[in-house]
């Protein structure tokens, strides 16, 4: 189906349907707006025994769901995995289609094209560090690339590879590439498979070398770090447990206040909230708010750090308490109230929450990472209160804003050294201290000590 295509498939239809026969209408998710039309004409037909309508389309938001629940469903998705890919081409190909002139080096080119084919699309199960988004690469692509290797072998011509270059970069597998970084990676992909040095050999049997491929896909067949398989399995793992907190959440979760439900779904959380903050002073610590003086960059950071987030803590500790109370009935149930318990029901972390400080989505983990760094700034203070600050290892995933530390830290270095904060550059060593630096700081990032310093008049 597509533009033009219309007008013929409803005439089409009602011919099928008159004798009996099968009719199969493709790519519906390209015509979204016509199937209305669709619906109403099959619901007028009086079709002839035998008559089946089949139809195929990709996944969309818009696909009519009346045509969806009258119909017969059935979902196919290609077995992944770069083996499966290439055996899947060659059976699309008719063995006279391969060996066509028999031309060896024509072969070999449909062979790259296979394989080029295979890698693009298996790459896709690496997103972000594979490609940035996922690409529709097809079989049309493919069947484009094909077209163009088979004329341009036709009359005994002198295979041009650039020309190869040029077209699928730029009109087929490129034109679907919105990004500059994988437009790169696929230009080396190119060079690097449809080149005139890959095929000096004498390869002929296609299929034994697939079929001696592993089953699982080794990350150097893409060109990726070998522990890239960490990356993916967990960004799976969390796409699947994001699924699985769509599939729990209760209907009746934003709608009305019931008590049980409530009481029964928020309960880990109030309790959790209890438990960390048992044996420490955070929700009822007082502390007032930093006053404009002739303190350090470094020093003011952190008695602001401190204030900020104490002042979360006790901010979250007061909009639990309020839900705790309406639940146990001592208090009347407002808007605010409503909206957090939602969130919360939905395993969504609330928006007053991630605007006090943007941490992690999930609402258990984001109470954990607050009192953590709350507690850890406490040390932060007492060390900065004996001087012993940056002479110390530090940490900097116990703070809320490590950025505007390093920016601290580097106002400190430029009065230290009497020169402005745009001539100073960040270096950091991981094996031993930098020699000759004035202020020198032990950073950890991920249990990984990193000696850094900020250096003046380096580019």
């Amino acid at each position: 189906m597509g533009q033009g295509q219309a007008d013929v498939a409803l005439a089409t239809l009602r011919e099928c349907s008159r004798n009996g026969d099968w009719l199969c209408l493709k790519n519906l998710h390209l015509v979204t707006a016509w199937l209305p039309l669709l619906e109403k004409e099959l619901n007028v037909l009086r079709p002839k025994a035998g008559f089946r309508l089949w139809l195929t389309a990709e996944v969309h938001s818009r696909f009519p769901a009346i045509l969806l629940q009258s119909s017969l469903k059935i979902t196919y998705e290609a077995p992944p995995g770069l083996k499966k890919n290439l055996l899947r081409t060659y059976e699309s190909w008719t063995p006279e289609q391969i060996s066509k002139g028999g031309v060896l080096v024509r072969s070999q080119s449909l062979f790259c094209l296979a394989w080029f084919h295979a890698v693009c699309q298996e790459r896709r199960n690496y997103i972000p560090q594979g490609w940035t988004k996922f690409y529709e690469f097809s079989l049309s692509d493919l069947r484009a690339g094909f077209e163009i290797i088979d004329r341009l072998f036709e009359g005994g011509k002198q295979f041009q590879w650039e020309f190869v270059h040029g077209l699928l970069e730029s009109a087929i597998y490129g034109g679907r590439i919105d990004n500059p970084s994988d437009l790169r990676i696929l230009r080396s992909y190119l060079e690097q498979f449809f080149s005139a040095r890959l095929l000096s050999s004498s390869l002929s049997d296609y299929r034994s070398v697939i079929e001696n491929l592993p089953e699982d896909d080794r990350p150097a067949f893409f060109g990726l770090p070998a522990n890239i398989e960490r990356s993916s399995q967990r960004i799976i793992s969390s796409q699947v447990i994001s699924q699985l907190r769509v599939l729990s959440r209760s209907i009746a979760t934003g709608s009305k206040f019931d008590r049980e439900l409530w009481s029964n779904g928020l309960s880990p959380i109030l309790n959790l909230w209890k438990k960390l903050n048992q044996g420490s002073n955070l929700i009822h610590q007082k502390v007032d708010p930093p006053a404009e003086g002739q303190r350090s960059p470094v020093l003011s950071f952190i008695a602001l750090e401190q204030y900020n987030a104490i002042r979360m803590v006790q901010g979250i500790h007061q909009s639990l308490a309020a839900l705790s109370k309406v639940i146990r009935g001592t208090q009347l149930l407002t808007p605010e109230v409503q909206k957090l318990a939602t969130a919360l029901l939905n395993q969504e972390c609330p928006l007053t929450w991630q605007n006090k400080w943007e941490g992690p989505e999930e609402p258990m983990q984001y109470l954990r990472a607050v009192v953590t760094r709350a507690l850890a700034i406490q040390s932060w203070v007492e060390r900065a209160a004996r001087q012993a600050l940056l002479s110390d290892i530090l940490d900097l995933s116990e703070l809320f804003h490590p950025d505007t530390f390093l920016n601290a830290l580097r106002q400190e270095t430029a009065r230290t050294m009497g020169c402005s904060m745009d001539s100073l550059v960040f270096m950091s060593s991981w094996k031993s201290p930098i020699a000759q630096a004035k202020l020198q700081v032990k950073v950890v990032f991920n249990t990984v000590i990193a000696h850094s310093k900020l250096s003046h008049g380096l580019n």
